[in-house]
Parts: structure tokens; sequence; C-alpha cells
């Protein structure tokens, strides 16, 4: 196993007792060390539940005889992003995610990974990082939004952006604004549309 490298002999005394600290035990540690990399936070709307999905991997490396290890992946939103300064992040944001991974997995010396991303950015970055590893890897996206309903139609985030337009343009006024951009984004998930 790779993380023989982090666990095994006297000389790796010290790095057991920092998992010790930390509530592992003498049998987790003769086990597969396998990352749940979950890219969950409260800024993005299609990472809000990963941590659901985190929890449901964890459970499985367990069945299968592994120890599941769980580290965080950051996310930007590109919806909330765009049309101001932060749209210079999204896309660097992929290689931060894609070098942490990395350099978390090659550091811990992982055996293997569960990557939980969701989205535009974070996705690709989490298979890049899953590429340049080249170890046992899953990925296990969050799954899309499901569409608003506004008048018996299906709507989306891309339905509000288009509103702002006729807004700004007079076609439609405030009130029809509102409706659309409160009915358009039912839940989690990551936004319905192609981007």
């Amino acid at each position: 196993m790779r993380s023989t490298e982090v666990k095994k002999g006297s000389t790796r005394a010290a790095h057991r007792s920092l998992f010790y600290a930390m509530g592992y035990t003498e049998e987790e540690l003769q086990k597969p060390l396998i990352g749940i990399c979950c890219a969950a936070n409260e800024i993005i709307p299609g990472h809000m539940h990963l941590d659901t999905i985190a929890q449901a991997a964890k459970y499985g490396v367990l069945e299968a005889g592994g120890t599941p290890i769980e580290f965080p992946a950051i996310g930007i939103c590109d919806g909330i992003a765009m049309g101001h300064d932060g749209m210079k992040y999204p896309l660097a944001s992929r290689e931060l995610v894609a070098d942490s991974i990395e350099a978390v997995a090659n550091g811990h010396a992982f055996d293997g990974l569960v990557l939980i991303p969701n989205c535009d950015k974070i996705v690709p970055g989490m298979l890049m990082a899953a590429a340049r590893l080249n170890i046992p890897a899953v990925v296990v996206s969050g799954g899309p939004m499901l569409p608003g309903r506004l008048h018996g139609k299906d709507i989306s985030v891309s339905t509000v952006f288009e509103a702002a337009g006729r807004f700004e343009s007079g076609q439609i006024d405030a009130c029809e604004l509102s409706e659309i951009e409160h009915c358009a984004c039912p839940g989690c998930g990551s936004c319905s549309g192609l981007f």
C-alpha cells in the first residue's frame, strides 16, 4: 500500500501518534487510507448537499475495508461571480482544486480517493487531480438542480439572466423580475444549464 510510507515501522511512530490524536485506531491504520475529497460549502447551490454524499462515501469505504479520511476542496460559484471582478477567479480556481488535492493525496500517501464535486470548475479540477495522481479514484457528482417552475413552464438561472436584460430594456417590470428570480432555482444542485 502507498500509505505504508506514513504508517509502518518504528520511524513512523510519530506519524502514528498524530493519527491517534485524531481518534484513528491501530486497526484503522492497518487498512488502506482512502481520501474523501468533498467540495461542500455554503456559497454554491450545487455544493450545499455534498456533505451527505461524503457521509455515504465514508460508509462505503468502511464497508469495503478501507479507512476514510475526509478533506475539503474549494469552489467558486460561476453564477454569483459573474458580471463583476469575481469573474477573474472561477477558471483559476480549477487549478487550485487540482493542485490542492494532489498535494493532500501525495503528502499523506493516500491509497485511493473518492472525489465529490459539482459545477463547472470543480468537476474538471477534481478530474485533473485524479489523472495526475494515477491512483484508484471514484468521482461522485452532486447532480443537477431541478428546474424551477413559473406559470406551468420550466425555468432556470439562465431564465433569470435573460429576465434581467428584459427588465433593463423595459420589457418587464420589477415585480415580474422578482417572481422569476424567486422561482428559478428551487434547491440544491448544479445550475440547470451548460455554461
